[in-house]
Formats: structure tokens, sequence, C-alpha cells
């Protein structure tokens, strides 16, 4: 398997802050560093750490290495990660048994860790140990693809290490993919554990211990990281080094900051400016939008399924009946993004895949009808909230929510939340409605509905447990014969249209806005940028 890998931002701070002074010397470096701008923050230098950033899983796909990883493709001319194509990071071949349960990773021999050890077998049978036993976000995840106990990891000799699992299960590969996996220099980590830190988290939270394309050259919590390169890396594109020597990644609260330092060259990347000024940016020439629909997220209206009136099926069809979709779209995404709503099919979808156009349109006769059918000809009065973070998005869409449903006589309170509270609300199933924004790691229409549409887990927004699903998602998850698993993920998706515990909204696009000289970027599956095959031309 040949390693095709990216590359993430570089530059001191006094070089990404001070203008361009002409000399050789200072346009090599400029022209060598990657400055990338965000409004959020990385607060741990450690993914699996709960109450990680975005920012934070970002940075470590860049420092730390994984056996696996997905490979890209394009999509409506952009690049992509593709879940289908899984390709070697760590290890060079994977060699997996005719009953998809054991899979053998043989280790590249010339993969080095940042202080100059050889990577082995030990460190990865270590690090798939903490995956799986450590208190951290690393064991629920890779547990949905049947990775649950350190027995299932041996070792086979220096290079080589052997995974099995009970079933075949389809997320099995998938999930050692993702930034949860990585792999640890277990010698370095092992020098700071104690008994209380069997694992060496504290000292991970604010130093790494990887194989990756950078190495950190210093870490301000929530303000920013300026990355190294790692010279002896080889897993970019044609067995090269990342194309950037530094990488700067600096947190910058305004928005209209951040554009303004794109645009005049000052800075090299941005993937969260408000999508009401991108298109003036472009129009404007000095810089590119590269717009990809986040096809393994969504935007939706959450019903607590727990709560009255939200338990009842029928009220949850008439609110889905009476939003204005367009409406909302464009004052929420200024229609900067894929629609889900608005599907054709009735009944059961032609389609397997999820999330997709669900069939839901604006039709008010149909809401007053069906919020008589469910006991309420007279309406209700209820409140709708959303993150106070989130208000430039939220708040017109929570303006037209209640104008719409005025119409259909509930009379909507609007709250807006502050984004702690907010989620031990949702947590607690204590909120009647809202909106939330989420993505699935895995963009797997089983993995989906077992991840936000069934079980305890905060994830389910709406507290909905139907046990078709249940039973619907545990065969799928198993099922090696395609259509047997299209037909079963079809199933599912018709009982989610009907019963309507959330209300799919659509995909939000996710906009980098760079220089036009700046190259290679690729959406990933966890939302941030991957600098490994970013390049300035």
């Amino acid at each position: 398997m040949k390693l095709n890998r990216r590359h993430l931002l570089a530059g001191t701070a006094a070089i990404a802050t001070a203008p361009y002074l002409g000399g050789r010397a200072e346009a090599q470096t400029r022209a060598e560093t990657l400055r990338y701008v965000t409004g959020a923050a990385v607060n741990t230098l450690d993914p699996t750490m709960p109450g990680s950033t975005r920012e934070a899983f970002g940075v470590s796909v860049n420092v730390y290495d994984r056996l696996v990883s997905f490979g890209r493709k394009q999509r409506d001319g952009n690049w992509v990660f593709d879940i289908d194509n899984i390709r070697g990071e760590i290890a060079e071949k994977v060699d997996v048994s005719p009953d998809g349960m054991t899979f053998t990773f043989h280790i590249r021999k010339n993969a080095k860790f940042h202080d100059g050890t050889p990577v082995t077998a030990a460190d990865v049978k270590w690090s798939y140990d903490r995956a799986v036993s450590a208190r951290s976000l690393a064991a629920a995840q890779i547990g949905t693809g049947s990775w649950t106990k350190p027995e299932q990891f041996t070792i086979v000799d220096t290079h080589t290490v052997v995974g099995k699992i009970d079933k075949p299960d389809r997320l099995a590969l998938p999930n050692l993919c993702t930034l949860y996996a990585i792999v640890f220099n277990s010698t370095l980590v092992k020098k700071h554990v104690t008994p209380q830190d069997p694992w060496g988290q504290a000292w991970t939270k604010d130093n790494t211990a990887g194989s990756g394309a950078y190495t950190v050259e210093s870490f301000k919590p929530g303000e920013q990281v300026i990355l190294r390169r790692n010279d002896a890396w080889t897993g970019g594109v044609d067995g090269k080094p990342a194309p950037f020597r530094r990488i700067i990644c600096q947190t910058i609260p305004e928005a209209a900051t951040r554009a303004s330092l794109i645009e005049k060259g000052d800075a090299d990347l941005s993937i969260d400016l408000q999508p009401s000024d991108i298109d003036t940016l472009v129009a404007r020439g000095r810089v590119k939008a590269i717009s990809t629909p986040q096809f393994n997220a969504f935007s939706m209206i959450a019903f607590n399924t727990k709560m009255p009136p939200f338990d009842n099926k029928k009220v949850r069809q008439a609110i889905a009946a009476a939003l204005p979709y367009d409406s909302l779209f464009k004052a929420g995404l200024f229609e900067r993004g894929a629609k889900l709503y608005g599907g054709t099919w009735s009944g059961t979808p032609t389609d397997a895949s999820f999330p997709q156009p669900m069939p839901y349109k604006q039709d008010v006769a149909k809401a007053k009808a069906l919020l008589a059918e469910a006991g309420f000809p007279n309406g209700f009065e209820t409140f709708f909230a959303f993150n106070l973070g989130s208000a430039a998005f939220a708040e017109p869409i929570a303006a037209l929510v209640k104008e719409a449903l005025a119409a259909i006589n509930i009379r909507v309170e609007i709250q807006k939340l502050p984004d702690a509270q907010i989620s031990t609300m949702v947590t607690e199933r204590k909120l009647p409605f809202f909106i939330e924004t989420s993505i699935a790691w895995l963009p797997s229409t089983d993995y989906f509905f077992r991840t936000f549409l069934y079980g305890p887990q905060r994830w389910n927004y709406s507290g909905w447990n139907d046990e078709r699903i249940a039973d619907l998602a545990g065969k799928a998850r198993f099922e090696t014969d395609k259509a047997k698993y299209d037909a079963t993920c079809k199933e599912m998706i018709a009982i989610m249209a009907d019963e309507t515990p959330i209300v799919m909204l659509w995909q939000p696009n996710q906009d980098a806005v760079m220089p036009k000289n700046i190259d290679g970027y690729t959406y990933g599956y966890h939302r941030q940028v991957d600098f490994r095959d970013v390049k300035r031309t």
C-alpha cells in the first residue's frame, strides 16, 4: 500500500504576522510557511481526551500516524476522503482473512517516531490497548467497529500485529482509520505514567509522541500551535515529506479579521468564515473558495420524544409539514450546502444512503390537520432552543420557525443558550425541540442510525428508541451481502421518515477559503484541514 499523506500549516508567529520584507530569505521562509486561521481553538494535543475540540483533532491527524487511513477521491470536482479506499499509513500492507475477522498488519520497516526510534508492533499493541482501555473518546468510537478489548491485538513479531474480531464487522477497518486509532511512542509515554494515570494521559495532553508529518514546535492552548515538518516522514505524494516546512494554526475569534487576513495574503487558509462573506470575497478576485457539502454531517431540528407533546408522532409530523424549508435554507446557509428535504420518494426510499433528502415539504393545511389528529386543534405553547455560539446561523432560523408554527397556532418562545448549558440540557433530555448540527466519522447508513437514532448516548438527540431500528441496525452492521444490507437500510430510513424524531434540513458546505496559489485541499472525515497534501503553487 502506497501512502498518500497530507500536510499542515507552517511558519513562526513572527514571520506570520510580519509584512513581506522583499528579501530573498524572508520570501523563501514565507513561501514555506502556511498560516491557518480559525475562530476556534486547539485545547489539547491528545485527540482522545474528552472535551477535545475539532481543531485539536485536526492537529493530531498531522502529528500522529495510524496503521491505516482513508484515501481520497474526486466529488463534484473537489477532493474528499474515501471510506471505501483504505490505504497504508504505518502499515505497508494489510492482509484480511477470507471470513473478514482477522487483520494482519505489516509495519513499514522504515517507520520512525519523531525521536528517531523505530515504530514496532509493541507500540501498536500498547496504543490499541490504551484505545480500548483508557477513559477517553477512543473506546466508544472504535467499539463501533467491534474493537473492545486488549486481547484482540497480538504481536507476531517486531513488524507484525494481528487484530481479531468475533463477527465480520463492516466498520472494523474504517474505525482504525479514525484519529482515535493513533499510534503512540509507547516507550516515551510510559516514562510519564503513574499508578493513578496508567496511560500517561496527563502528559499527552500537552506533549506528543507521534510519528506523523509534523512535530509540535510550540503550543499555547486556546491561542496557537506551531508545527515543524518532520523531514524523516515520507508518506506524502510521491513518497516525499510534507510540502510546508512550518505551520501556524492560530485562533482569531473575529470572522471579519480572518477574512481580511486571507484576502490580504497574510494568512493562507480558513474553513470557518461567515457564509454571507464568502461570495463577496471570491467576487473581488484575490481568493478562491473550495466548497464541499459535508456529506457525513447534517443539520436538523430534533424533537424530544421523551417530552409531551413531542412524544406524539403526529405533533412531530405536523411541525415537519409546517416548516418553510427553502426560506430556512436561505436564511441559515445562504444556500451554501446540500438540501436534506424535498425528497420525491414516499413509503420506501430508492436509495440506501443516509443522510439523503427526506420527503418533507411545507404543507400548512396538512400540518393543521395532523395537529388536530394529535389532539391539539388549538395548538400549544413551547420553546425552541439554539446554541448562542451559533447565533449568526441559528437566530434567523429560529425566527422563521416561530413564524411558521404560529400559522398552526403553536406559540414558540425562542431561547438562546450557552454551549455548556444547551449540551447539558440535551444530554438530560430537558429541551422540547432545538436545532443542531452533527457529524458521523464514518458515512455509513447503519452507523448513522446506531449513533444518532437509537440508544442512550448523548448523540441520540431526540432520545428516540424504536426497537425496530435496534434490530435492523444490528443486522446491517454485520451484513456482508450488499443487496441485503441496502434493503435493511432502506427499511430503517422509511421508519425514520414516518416517525420523524428529527427533521433533516441540510448538509452545510465546508467552505475552505484561500489565496489562489494554495492547492491540494481535501475535505476530511473530521472536517478539519489535513495539511499533508496542501501546497503552494
